[in-house]
């Protein structure tokens, strides 16, 4: 194994999540055996605040955010993507020009985005998850898993609650583990989900997965998957205490990502799930 250094980009760096990718590669641990990771650069969209200014703390202060995603692709191993699915064509084009990989943790994509990484992915090494918590990862496990072996006589009912600025809902985590329990039932998830129930709904249909958001305060991710048959409920729950959680996450998968073949890859695979 080389001991040579994995060199990190991270697009959207002003934003919350690019913040906390930065702070934390600031003191990533390198294990005996283990390659160190490092940033290489750092990316925000022209005349954002932040262009201009130095990455952040622990980093030398001459590497500063700017708006080259080409110049900075070409400098990296792995480019970590928490911008806007707006964004997302330029971050796979410049990943595909400098060959590099790209973990892409930006939620709120399209079938259109989806589409644009499968292609991409059969040139570079592509991880696209909705979210990078090793927790929720082993969650998402955990519920396909129960949906499969309990069957669709026990109800599904999936909630989170986030931040009042989270624009998006339901979650693209809660979609994620609405996803697994659709695998482990064998069904459709869009022909299956009900999301914002309000009114006369009726009974409630056999096999539904229903969604619930709320959104409020500074809460960094909470999501708990219900499964409930007659006189007995499972509850299965992950909380997210703060940012840096997700950060470790894609820094690990990130490390994991780098040098690998072209391919469209989760984060189920980094835990070897």
């Amino acid at each position: 194994m080389t001991n040579k250094p994995i060199r990190i980009g991270v697009l959207g760096a002003g934003g919350r999540m690019g913040q906390a990718i930065i702070a934390a590669l600031a003191d990533w641990p390198a294990p005996a055996g283990q390659r160190l990771l490092v940033l290489a650069g750092a990316v925000e969209r022209a005349g954002h605040a932040s262009c201009g200014r130095p990455a952040g703390p622990g980093h030398p202060d001459s590497l500063t955010i700017c708006s080259n995603i080409g110049a900075i692709a070409h400098k990296c191993d792995c480019l970590i993507d928490f911008s806007v699915p707006a964004a997302l064509a330029t971050s796979l084009e410049a990943a595909e020009a400098a060959r590099c990989a790209l973990l892409i943790g930006t939620t709120g994509l399209e079938p259109a985005h989806h589409a644009m990484i499968d292609a991409a992915a059969r040139r570079i090494a592509v991880l696209q998850a909705a979210n990078t918590s090793l927790g929720v990862t082993l969650l998402a496990r955990l519920v396909e898993q129960a949906a499969q072996a309990l069957g669709p006589e026990w109800d599904i009912e999936i909630a989170e609650l986030h931040h009042r600025m989270k624009v998006d809902a339901p979650s693209g985590t809660a979609l994620a583990l609405g996803q697994a329990a659709a695998r482990g039932r064998g069904i459709d998830l869009a022909a299956n989900m009900a999301s914002g129930r309000d009114g006369i709904t009726g009974v409630r249909p056999v096999g539904e997965i229903g969604f619930a958001s709320l959104r409020g305060g500074s809460a960094a991710g909470d999501h708990m998957v219900l499964l409930a048959s007659e006189g007995e409920r499972i509850e299965l729950w992950h909380r997210a205490e703060n940012r840096s959680i997700f950060a470790r996450g894609a820094l690990k998968a990130a490390a994991w990502l780098a040098g690998r073949p072209p391919g469209r890859y989760a984060m189920g695979d980094v835990l070897g799930l």
